[in-house]
């Protein structure tokens, strides 16, 4: 499973890229952005106190900045917070800085009012994502949520504790949308929405998991709504498709 430090071996360094390569199965950052990520965390936009954990080079960061009052981002690679800085200089609301890819100290207690990690936790294994969700437990105000993009490689070890499946995206083996869920009631966090997806396998390899802290403690623990998303791929090559055939057509 990839360590902190394997982590941090991988991503801070020169990529030679901004990272938007990863979105030319969209056609774009910003085709991305409109038919997938934003389909499923507009409704928590514009916000005012906003958390990214991961931005990287600012792939996401580009489309989040402009739907908040206050932004923070937390890379455990410090070349990342470089690249973002460079990136977004007249971003005078946002803030970029490390963490130790277990906390975010930077965030004060309930000040957050949305967070959101998007292609970063997939690579964390279940001690990483129990600290991070102890520390949205702290930073998320009362009924405030948070969308996580995790592993769900977890879900196909076998009875001998192998991996069934190939890991063609360094995603992490031990975590599980069901491990997930768990570690979230173990912090006192609600969990409304997995969705368990393919990531260009014929398996479920990742999970997005829609969380909230409670306003109340004693709030009862809603139902979890799961999807099953089947084709991930042809959602991507749909949204490739209009960008192709309409976004880049002339004026």
């Amino acid at each position: 499973m990839p360590s902190i430090n394997q982590n941090l071996r991988a991503w801070d360094n020169d990529w030679g890229h901004d990272g938007s390569k990863w979105s030319l199965a969209w056609g774009s950052d910003a085709s991305m952005w409109r038919h997938t990520v934003h389909a499923r965390i507009g409704r928590f936009l514009p916000c005012a106190n906003l958390l990214e954990i991961g931005p990287g080079r600012g792939r996401l960061t580009e489309f989040l900045l402009p739907l908040c009052e206050s932004y923070l981002g937390v890379d455990l690679a410090y070349t990342c917070v470089k690249a973002c800085r460079a990136r977004f200089p007249s971003a005078k609301h946002a803030r970029f800085t490390t963490t130790s890819g277990t906390e975010l100290f930077a965030a004060g207690s309930a000040s957050i009012d949305f967070a959101v990690s998007w292609e970063s936790l997939v690579h964390a294994d279940q001690s990483v994502l129990s600290s991070y969700l102890s520390e949205l437990a702290r930073v998320l105000r009362p009924g405030a949520s948070a969308f996580l993009h995790h592993s769900n490689l977890g879900a196909f070890i076998g009875k001998d504790g192998e991996l069934e499946v190939e890991n063609p995206h360094w995603r992490d083996p031990g975590v599980s949308a069901e491990s997930v869920a768990e570690l979230c009631k173990q912090h006192g966090l609600h969990v409304n929405v997995q969705e368990c997806l393919q990531w260009a396998v014929p398996y479920y390899s990742d999970c997005f998991t829609l969380l909230r802290r409670p306003k109340d403690p004693t709030e009862p623990t809603p139902g979890i709504r799961r999807i099953s998303h089947i084709d991930m791929n042809g959602e991507m090559r749909v949204a490739r498709q209009v960008t192709e055939g309409y976004w880049f057509t002339n004026r």
